[in-house]
């Protein structure tokens, strides 16, 4: 076998791998499911906030996920 294209794999005490950074590009595109409107983001949480609809929506691995199902409820 040829060692120049041997592939470093990580190993499984090296921990688990960083969160995949959310585009801020993407929220340009995005509106709320629920009312359309505008989402802001909250680095801090990961999460896509909808003020009109009450709702935070999670990003995971740098994808949100714009379900009310997995939403939570905020004030």
């Amino acid at each position: 076998m040829n060692d120049e294209h041997e592939v470093s794999l990580p190993r499984a005490d090296d921990g688990p791998p960083p969160p995949r950074a959310f585009d801020r590009h993407m929220l340009e595109a995005l509106v709320c499911p629920v009312t359309k409107g505008v989402l802001r983001y909250d680095s801090r949480r990961q999460e896509l906030v909808s003020k009109a609809a009450h709702l935070a929506f999670p990003i995971r691995g740098g994808i949100p996920i714009m379900l009310v199902d997995e939403a939570r409820e905020i004030e």
